[in-house]
């Protein structure tokens, strides 16, 4: 199946042409490799109202987009097994689309790395976190350019779903030491964060060999996508709370 912009999203922000989110990707690698040579000589930043704020905020509007790609595929009818994109102009479609360049919030999602540098938490700016922070900026921009709707609401609402969870922990962790005691399932977070890439993975790999009306060169990124994701993710995981409690 050929894919051609969407003429609904295409006219959009961020979306008309690849320059926008390819500057903010390199103006994201400049900051990442020469933030911590400026904060080297300078003291980390506490910034806990800020944090509190973002992460809530963060976390509300993580809520907002899974009930917009909830309701609007069962409104839908969406299939969650396979389902063509809905290039219709109908109120449901536009709602769809709608919510698919919302998920563009992975822009807003940078400021997690800037954050981290300013406060000098330099070890957790690793590969795992630049490589899915910065290419998300990519992926995400294909598909509300080519294909808003259809199968491509399974991956936002599952994302926007962890993500709930992802910065309620964050919420938690920047209110201070005393709030230490309540964070002890960050190692069920990563669990939860497999289990969405799992989920995704079959999602994709069974559209990809039936009948299925959705791109398959989308498809076939998607998994290939999610393999890497899901290596790194593992790797973490063995490091963190196997290999650490040895």
């Amino acid at each position: 199946v050929l894919c051609f912009p969407d003429p609904r999203t295409d006219p959009w922000p961020l979306v008309y042409s690849p320059l926008p989110v390819t500057l903010v990707f390199a103006s994201y690698l400049f900051v990442v490799a020469l933030g911590p040579i400026y904060m080297r000589q300078r003291r980390p930043l506490e910034l806990r109202g800020l944090l509190v704020f973002y992460n809530l905020s963060m976390m509300a509007l993580s809520s907002y987009m899974f009930y917009e790609f909830l309701v609007t595929s069962v409104l839908g009818n969406y299939s969650y097994l396979c389902q063509p994109v809905d290039y219709s102009w109908s109120e449901l479609g536009m709602r769809m689309a709608r919510v698919c360049w919302w998920f563009f919030s992975k822009v807003i999602e940078l400021l997690d790395t800037v954050f981290f540098i300013l406060r000098k938490k330099q070890e957790q700016v690793t590969f795992l976190h630049v490589y899915h922070h910065g290419t998300m900026l990519f992926n995400w921009w294909s598909g509300v350019k080519y294909v808003p709707g259809g199968q491509a609401f399974f991956i936002g609402m599952l994302n926007s779903f962890v993500h709930i969870f992802m910065y309620g922990y964050y919420t938690l962790a920047s209110l201070g030491p005393r709030m230490h005691h309540y964070l002890w399932w960050k190692r069920y977070l990563t669990i939860l964060q497999l289990c969405q890439f799992v989920a995704i993975a079959a999602h994709s790999s069974y559209n990809l060999f039936t009948e299925c009306p959705f791109p398959d060169g989308f498809n076939t990124a998607v998994f290939l996508y999610i393999l890497s994701l899901m290596a790194l993710f593992l790797h973490f995981y063995y490091r963190t709370y196997i290999r650490g409690k040895q």
